[in-house]
């Protein structure tokens, strides 16, 4: 009886205490600041300083942007940089209303004397975001899954601003880091400067309006063209842009990561694209087609095949000429091109690669306003005159952000020929190239439909991969715009099967399907410029010790057995 009594006390003792220390941590906790609370606050700050946002706190007080500053500290004000305003704008008026991007670091007092200085004040894009959001290597064309969205760049609402006769931006230049060019702050302050110059801007006669940048770098050719720059000072850069083709800049998608050209609903790709969208209103039509060739021999073929009409009843009664560019003069053509020799002492080629920039010179072809150029290993399947409604530079996705130079629509400038060539020691090709190099020019490019320039080749290695192309590359009528004929050119092969099958690392580009199709072409064009599809002695050698090769390697889907019956090879 007494161990029982003794047992129940100890318990209540026990309890007790227990009791005492949750009534202690209770008075703490309700005395202390609170940890969620704590931890709340600490996440919201880190979201501010991801998103640059400037939340207040619930208790209405301090900015979250200064949570770890001193609250009655005043923040140090800097000085506004004070500039000489270059001499080229001494007479261009009083009375004016300026619009004034990204100078709040600038001392624009001297502005006032040409009339009233209005700020146009923007959320600046954040850090964090990168270029390859706005240009993804792969985007959903056939929208066979959610279909492609691009991010949104915030822009100011420009409505609530009158007229302006000129518009003044600071750039920010990060030359020479790399990728200092592809930089998305520098294209918000460019795409505001333009919107702002269309939507709010006092067009001049002619078309025109007064934008003035400060940079170290040159502004975006792609947006405001060189032959615009009617002054250049110190780090002033004087443009008087034409606005109807600004106009037609700004209509495009912000990036690649929308498709200028989308592809069409389920009523097929025959269905009518709206040009009201990209409609320039210059009445000149001034158009044509051109290709390159660098030698004598070896793309000639493909340069014929390339001017056969896409199809039998073309929807244009006057199609655009083609012009056929040449760095050496080539065998005769009767195929319709029109030949332009680019021997000439204006400029000089690369000593390493006499004809790597050979393209360059297509912007030389000033009778012209707008230019769509086609490699001459292209086989073009449907009219692609609608592209001559798109803006320099639009064209078909390559890798990572780049796009492929095999089909672009180009507008002819001598000046952008000028700075295309002065700028060769500057920029470093990734691939040695034309396309390497344009793609460090024209960061900001349209993307096309890869229908448009369908590439020829089987990167997954996958039997569904390979399904799927090979039914667009036989498709009749035709599913591509064109096709584009990497590796080995069929004229190189034998007619019987596609020689790419032959060549260990050039297998990812065989088809018997796209070998077919081109061949069907040749055939169906006059045999007087058939002749220029020969293979030369030295050709055969190489097809023969090819097919050799295949033989000792074993390569098991066996084209090497095939009996050759092309009569190119017994001429």
């Amino acid at each position: 009886m007494i161990k029982s009594t003794s047992a129940k006390a100890l318990i209540i003792r026990i309890n007790l205490v227990f009791l005492a220390f949750f009534l202690i941590l209770y008075v703490i906790l309700l005395l202390c600041p609170s940890a969620s609370d704590y931890h709340q606050q600490a996440a919201l700050l880190v979201r501010c300083s991801f998103r640059d946002c400037h939340h207040k706190m619930e208790n209405g007080g301090i900015k979250m942007k200064a949570v770890l500053e001193e609250p009655n500290e005043p923040k140090p004000r800097r000085e506004l940089i004070k500039r000489e305003k270059p001499s080229f704008l001494s007479g261009i008026g009083t009375r004016m209303r300026i619009g004034m991007v990204n100078m709040d670091d600038e001392d624009v007092s001297e502005w006032k004397a040409h009339g009233q200085v209005v700020p146009i004040p923007f959320e600046r894009v954040s850090n964090m975001f990168e270029w390859k959001a706005l240009f993804p290597e792969w985007i959903d064309e056939e929208e066979e899954y959610s279909g492609s969205l691009c991010p949104e760049i915030p822009m100011p609402d420009l409505d609530k601003y009158e007229k302006m006769d000129m518009i003044v931006a600071k750039l920010p230049c990060k030359a020479p880091e790399e990728g200092w060019n592809r930089d998305v702050f520098r294209l918000q302050v460019h795409l505001l400067v333009a919107n702002m110059a269309v939507r709010r801007g006092r067009w001049e006669w002619g078309g025109r309006m007064k934008v003035v940048f400060l940079s170290q770098c040159m502004p975006m050719v792609e947006l405001f063209r060189c032959n615009e720059l009617v002054g250049k000072e110190g780090e002033w850069w004087y443009y008087r842009p034409e606005m109807s083709r600004l106009e037609q800049k700004v209509k495009m998608p912000i990036g690649s990561c929308n498709l200028a050209l989308p592809l069409w609903d389920d009523k097929g790709i025959n269905q009518v694209y709206d040009v009201s969208i990209t409609q320039n209103p210059n009445p000149r039509k001034r158009e044509a087609y051109a290709t390159v060739l660098h030698s004598s021999e070896s793309y000639v073929c493909g340069a014929i095949i390339l001017a056969q009409p896409p199809d039998p009843n073309p929807t244009r009664p006057h199609p655009p000429p083609r012009h056929h560019f040449r760095t050496r003069p080539p065998s005769s053509l009767r195929a319709g091109w029109t030949s332009v020799s680019s021997n000439g002492s204006a400029t000089r080629e690369p000593r390493r690669a006499p004809t790597t920039y050979s393209k360059f010179r297509l912007w030389q072809l000033t009778d012209y306003d707008k230019i769509i150029f086609i490699d001459s290993d292209v086989v073009v399947f449907r009219n692609l005159d609608i592209l001559f409604h798109f803006p320099q530079m639009s064209a078909t996705g390559n890798d990572g952000s780049i796009f492929n130079s095999g089909v672009m629509v180009i507008e002819p400038s001598n000046c952008t020929f000028r700075m295309l060539m002065n700028r060769r020691k500057e920029i470093v090709s990734y691939n040695g190239g034309d396309q390497g190099f344009l793609n460090e020019v024209f960061v900001w490019w349209q993307r096309l439909p890869r229908r448009v320039n369908f590439l020829k080749n089987f990167w997954s290695n996958s039997s569904i991969e390979a399904s799927v192309k090979n039914q667009l590359f036989g498709s009749d009528p035709p599913k591509l715009y064109s096709l584009h004929y990497l590796g080995l050119k069929p004229w190189q092969c034998y007619r019987d099967y596609d020689c790419n099958w032959d060549v260990a690392d050039q297998r990812v580009y065989a088809s018997d399907a796209a070998h077919e199709r081109w061949w069907k072409v040749h055939d169906d064009m006059e045999e007087g410029l058939q002749r220029f599809c020969g293979l030369s002695e030295e050709r055969k050698i190489e097809l023969e010790w090819g097919r050799k090769i295949a033989r000792e390697m074993g390569f098991q889907d066996q084209h090497w057995r095939i009996n050759v019956t092309d009569p190119r090879k017994f001429i």
